[in-house]
């Protein structure tokens, strides 16, 4: 849906740096009422800077401004705080979610902006006195939800929400802005289900049929194919690209977010026969009750040094085998690890036996994101194994090896190229695929006989990805550390398991070797679907 004359948005000669380092060099970009623009880049390659500058973020004008022009309607404006661009029309949905937990989902949409009602109390001592008209709150949300086109529960706490239906939430606020038009979506489906995400995505072409513009950004980029008129490609701070999306492939953008060409290939490498190996973990009628992905009836056995891939589609329990054994949730059956039973629903016999676990919630329960990445990485093997500590009198005090856990915490930013100011940064500064990386490290520092890893991809770029990838085969072989990795991308197992189990309907519908069809696996996903 296009607009005659001038674009809704114009970013002209736009840069940025940050204490002399150039992150941003003139980019130019263009955007139509109604238009959905798809923005692409490996994390780093100014997305988020240029999203920020455009929204007024604070930290912008902190760190001395930016360099070039900014046009709404024709009209040159500049925002030095959210509230201008708010004022102005824009609305922008963060990765991270900015909701109050202890209020509703409608409370949430409404916040600040709530209709209230007058009284006589109110009419003698001022408007600070009236009351919210509920009905009124009610009505707009109701409003704004059915503009997103997904059913949520208005009247639900925050904090009792599922993880989809909040960014939702965040999202329906946006849309109850009567002057919205332009709305900004950082990784919206980043945390959905692929029924959540295929909503949402008809969602967005809801929005541009009415007028709203959006920038979509995501690593999913076949979602960028489907909604999207345009894609703009980012890599190092340079807009590379920027062409309508019936104009260009997966293949294409990648490359151009990359500078490479991607092998998802699984022809060009070893792909090991465990049948003969002994079994180090036995799963026996494991049944998990964890929302949205229960299990029902697993039986497995995972074969001593492999990587054994758990997939499915969504909501179909994959994610509750690794959280229900680690006891984040609760669990029945018998799980027996080395001939010995591990007792479920106690997470430190978990750990103490040797198993570590890289969530897939990265900033919920990975990583201490107000500390630093010394003390991510560190912590965990230090509070388990009294590993990075120096003994004195003999054992009676124990104190912490800052030599050994600066020296650990740099090992691995080498590793796996954590992109940081140096080890003593906080976690929470960092880019999504490089908490995912310190999420890692802080599992290989343990140095565990079994590592789960649930979804080590989610919201990270495909350079990234094939960095995290290659670390847990890398692992895998050199330590021979078994990894039984759970993913939602069938494409990514294939590419570092040896044998991946399909999960349907809360069960295990069948294991195959890596290097089977998609067709095969696809036959599997399907049998027993809840």
């Amino acid at each position: 849906m296009e607009t005659n004359g001038a674009p809704l948005l114009k970013m002209q000669g736009i840069k940025k740096d940050f204490f002399g380092n150039q992150v941003l060099a003139d980019i130019n970009l263009e955007l139509k009422a109604g238009e959905v623009l798809g923005l692409c880049g490996e994390n780093g390659a100014g997305k988020s800077t240029l999203m920020k500058i455009l929204f007024g973020a604070t930290d912008i004008a902190e760190t001395g401004g930016y360099e070039g022009d900014i046009y709404l309607d024709g009209q040159k404006v500049s925002f030095s705080t959210p509230f201008e661009a708010i004022e102005a029309g824009i609305g922008m949905v963060h990765q991270e979610f900015s909701l109050i937990p202890g209020f509703d989902a409608t409370e949430n949409i409404l916040l600040n902006r709530e209709p209230e009602k007058y009284n006589f109390i109110s009419e003698i001592f001022g408007d600070r006195l009236n009351t919210l008209d509920r009905g009124a709150m009610d009505e707009r949300a109701r409003e704004a939800v059915d503009k997103m086109g997904v059913a949520i529960d208005r009247h639900m706490m925050i904090n009792t929400m599922p993880v989809g239906h909040k960014q939702f939430t965040e999202i329906a606020r946006e849309l109850s802005k009567e002057q919205l038009r332009l709305l900004i979506l950082d990784e919206p489906t980043a945390v959905l289900t692929e029924r959540e995400a295929v909503a949402l995505l008809d969602s967005i072409k809801s929005m541009s049929e009415r007028g709203i513009s959006v920038i979509f950004i995501t690593h999913r980029l076949q979602e960028i194919l489907t909604v999207c008129d345009t894609v703009a490609v980012m890599r190092d701070g340079v807009l590379v690209e920027c062409v309508p999306s019936s104009e260009t492939s997966i293949t294409q953008i990648t490359k151009r977010m990359v500078g490479r060409e991607m092998n998802a290939s699984t022809s060009q490498r070893e792909i090991r026969n465990t049948e003969d190996s002994k079994t180090v973990l036995k799963i026996e009628k494991l049944w998990v009750d964890m929302p949205g992905e229960t299990v029902r009836n697993v039986s497995l056995d995972v074969k001593e040094g492999e990587i054994l891939g758990i997939g499915g589609l969504a909501g179909q329990g994959k994610l509750g085998i690794p959280n229900g054994i680690m006891g984040l949730y609760e669990a029945g059956g018998r799980v027996e690890f080395d001939g010995k039973e591990i007792p479920l629903n106690s997470p430190r016999v978990c750990l103490d036996s040797s198993f570590a676990f890289v969530s897939e919630d990265r900033r919920g329960v990975g990583l201490l994101l107000d500390e630093s990445l010394e003390w991510n990485v560190a912590f965990p093997a230090m509070q388990i194994q009294n590993k990075f500590l120096k003994k004195y009198l003999g054992g009676l005090i124990n104190w912490r090896d800052e030599k050994a856990i600066r020296e650990v915490t740099e090992k691995y930013i080498d590793e796996l190229q954590i992109k940081c100011t140096s080890s003593k940064q906080n976690a929470k500064e960092l880019s999504g695929g490089n908490q995912q990386k310190v999420c890692l490290a802080k599992a290989f520092a343990l140095e565990p006989r079994l590592l789960f890893v649930s979804e080590p991809t989610r919201g990270i770029d495909v350079g990234a990805k094939a960095l995290v990838l290659e670390a847990l085969r890398r692992f895998n072989r050199e330590s021979g550390v078994t990894v039984v990795m759970v993913s939602s991308e069938l494409e990514e197992l294939r590419q570092i398991c040896d044998r991946i189990a399909i999960v349907s309907g809360g069960r295990i519908s069948g294991i195959l070797p890596a290097d089977s069809t998609t067709e095969d696996f696809g036959t599997l996903m399907l049998m027993g679907v809840i």
